[in-house]
């Protein structure tokens, strides 16, 4: 790898790779793109100063290209991280990384092997509401942790090829995992099938982690509105992260007291109030951060590990989910 900003290519440039595309030509990183598509690589080549459309052979063994972002077809990620992985490029993977969890071994096996950065798509971990929710939790400003929920709602963004808990619910687990200092021992799902008797388009998983935290994430594509929040519940107060309000919304602060006074739990309710964040594009962050990590060969903040955790409450999720429809 040359010494100067690495160079990546994009693979795939349909509904989230063309952002990809969109986010590293910004960051002058990009160095080709590929889809199987020609014209809409080409069409996406001209409105980014028309890089060179360039094959998954062609890239893989150019010595001009540091890394590859991976925004393929999810059942397609393994394949092609380990046709990268092999031509000794670093690898950024939509998520999920992979289908099941040998694969994910095998490619972060693969990626320790040749010393190569792994990195998978992740992208609340960068958003800095996100971040900011983090702080306050770990300056304890909610005091001791009870109760994490969060909603990913939608209309109308159906998909054939996987169903709502795999399309949706992995910007959520990654969250959750990350907020909870303590291991996952118990996860239901329940879900309904409504379009496509084959997929689930509204799954509700329930979580308990080792030190008592209680968790559920709700997902669907069947919903009258969009919603895009996380509650987090800690005995001192409560942070609401909504990501569908404005900047000066989006991270609120709830400090009701509850008291019990002759046995009768007491509410005194208090306004929220926002909590400042940086306006910075969550994408964009995310796409520095894997050229950062190959420049200083340094493990990302969503690498393998991370998403063997959150793949393995995924598969837990739906091995649950065929439980209930075999009943």
């Amino acid at each position: 790898m040359s010494t100067s900003l690495p160079r990546i290519a994009v693979i795939g440039c349909g509904y989230w790779g063309k952002n990809l595309v969109r986010k590293f030509s910004e960051l002058g990183a990009l160095a080709a793109i590929c889809d199987a598509n020609q014209a809409q690589a080409e069409k996406i080549a001209e409105m980014h100063g028309n890089p060179p459309i360039k094959s998954m052979d062609e890239i893989a063994n150019s010595p001009d290209i540091d890394g590859v972002a991976i925004a393929s077809p999810a059942e397609f990620h393994t394949e092609h991280a380990v046709k990268f992985l092999n031509a000794n490029k670093h690898v950024f993977v939509e998520k999920p990384l992979a289908l099941n969890m040998e694969d994910v071994h095998k490619l972060k096996d693969l990626a320790d092997q040749k010393n190569r950065i792994l990195m998978v798509g992740h992208i609340l971990q960068y958003h800095p509401a996100f971040q900011k929710l983090k702080e306050i939790i770990a300056d304890g400003k909610l005091g001791t942790l009870q109760y994490i929920y969060s909603h990913r709602l939608n209309v109308g963004k159906v998909r054939t090829e996987e169903n709502v808990l795999w399309s949706f619910a992995p910007h959520d687990l990654t969250m959750l995992l990350s907020l909870v200092p303590s291991q996952v021992v118990q996860v239901s799902a329940t879900g309904a099938n409504c379009l496509d008797k084959a997929n689930s388009d509204i799954v509700n998983v329930h979580m308990e982690f080792e030190n008592k935290v209680k968790a559920h994430v709700f997902v669907s594509w069947l919903n009258p509105f969009k919603e895009q929040k996380l509650v987090v519940v800690g005995d001192k107060a409560m942070a609401v992260f909504d990501d569908t309000l404005d900047w000066d919304q989006k991270l609120q602060l709830y400090t009701h007291d509850v008291r019990i006074e002759n046995g009768t739990p007491i509410v005194n309710k208090a306004d929220p109030y926002p909590i400042p964040v940086a306006q910075k594009e969550p994408l964009k962050s995310e796409c520095q951060h894997f050229i950062d990590c190959i420049t200083t060969n340094s493990q990302p903040i969503t690498d393998a590990s991370e998403s063997l955790e959150v793949l393995n409450v995924l598969s837990q999720a739906q091995a649950s989910l065929e439980s209930c429809n075999d009943d």
